[in-house]
């Protein structure tokens, strides 16, 4: 019996290794270096912009960005397999309360995630979809916590009155049109490309609905104890990350095309652009903590925590303050403003339009645009799978 307990305990590191590609004894024996870790995704930008603008340097750190997986992405950061990133509040809240040793920071940016319904329905409210059939891109991907989320707080288990399809992200409209969900859950920019092309209402919007609205999607998240032993290097490392969110809110259509140039997620510029332009890069602190607080609240009422769990402690054992890493500060904080580097309004409306116009590929090219490892996350049908022909709905789990 110990001996398949050792067995399975080493079997779990060299998974972890190979989902981050890191040795965690290798890591922070130097003063100045911080390992950050990213898996792909369109709203990391921030992290591609301090570390190829020399934000970590500024603030006299070595960086090195450590490539992970969804699979192992959560574990890999608690056993220290990576110092630093940023990632969804919704994501990490459970395995907190469960034990995981890691803190939020500060908030990065707003949320990027929707509920919709066809256009053909009579869904118009969050209770219309009450025995309904929704395509989600994974279970347990963002999309799909967040609509836990909504559900929980609307009196809609999840579990028993909601019929759950998986689909790749790509083809969550063709899953529409062709009668097989009655709403989609999604990240940008699928949202706004359904919307676009007229398929879809919204039924909740994390962008503009309360109180969603008002919290931060995304924050700065570090590993406990490296966050303890090392709270200089944790606070230059949060500032260069926040720096790097704010170039992103100042120059989205330049963070676009760098990270499509380094290649940091198979996109397009438009694509990536059209994203970016919609999410709203405003570094905080107090809203951030905030944040934590309000999901821990809904997540219990939506029964993803513990009934048992008081959500004040655990918010206050979640978030951790750093010297330094305060509201003020964020307001001196100055970024340039690169030449052809926004998008207008007028212009984001346009960009997702030439989208449209442009969506002639086939199946398997919609999928490496759209499922950039965005909604690559367990469960989530797989993005190396054989090309799908344009017609055909991908198949159920």
């Amino acid at each position: 019996m110990i001996q398949q307990k050792l067995i399975a305990a080493v079997a779990l590191s060299v998974l972890l290794m190979a989902g981050c590609g890191k040795n965690p004894a290798s890591s922070t024996a130097h003063s100045n270096k911080v390992r950050v870790g990213y898996i792909g995704l369109t709203c990391e930008a921030p992290i591609y912009v301090a570390y190829e603008r020399g934000f970590f340097k500024e603030e006299g750190l070595e960086p090195e960005l450590v490539k992970c997986n969804w699979a192992t992405y959560k574990d890999a950061l608690a056993l220290g397999n990576y110092d630093i990133t940023h990632h969804l509040v919704m994501y990490f809240l459970k395995p907190i309360e469960q034990g995981l040793d890691v803190r939020f920071l500060a908030g990065i940016h707003r949320g990027c995630l929707r509920v919709q319904a066809g256009v053909k329905t009579n869904i118009h409210t969050i209770e219309d979809l009450k025995g309904k059939r929704i395509g989600v891109p994974g279970m347990g991907t963002p999309p799909f916590v967040f609509a836990n989320r909504v559900f929980g707080t609307h009196g809609i288990d999840a579990g028993k009155d909601i019929t759950w399809k998986v689909f790749p992200a790509g083809e969550l409209g063709l899953a529409i049109d062709k009668g097989e969900v009655d709403a989609v859950c999604n990240a940008e920019p699928i949202g706004s490309l359904l919307i676009a092309e007229g398929k879809v209402r919204n039924i909740a919007d994390q962008i503009t609905d309360a109180p969603y609205k008002d919290e931060y999607c995304c924050e700065v998240i570090a590993n406990g104890k490296w966050v303890d032993a090392n709270l200089d290097r944790a606070a230059r490392a949060t500032r260069a990350l926040l720096k790097g969110a704010k170039w992103v809110e100042t120059n989205p259509r330049a963070a676009a095309l760098l990270a499509v140039e380094k290649k940091y997620l198979a996109s397009t510029p438009e694509l990536n652009t059209a994203a970016l332009a919609r999410l709203r890069y405003v570094p905080s602190v107090q809203l951030a903590e905030e944040s934590v607080h309000t999901a821990g609240r809904e997540m219990k009422v939506a029964k993803m925590l513990s009934p048992e769990t008081d959500t004040e402690a655990l918010a206050k054992r979640a978030f951790m303050h750093l010297d330094g890493i305060t509201d003020e500060w964020i307001k001196t904080l100055e970024v340039e403003k690169v030449a052809g580097g926004q998008v207008s309004p007028d212009e984001d409306i346009r960009l997702i339009a030439e989208l449209i116009q442009k969506d002639t590929g086939d199946s398997c090219c919609r999928r490496k645009m759209f499922d950039q490892p965005d909604q690559d996350a367990p469960n989530l049908a797989d993005p190396d799978a054989p090309c799908l022909q344009k017609n055909t709905v991908a198949a159920q789990k």
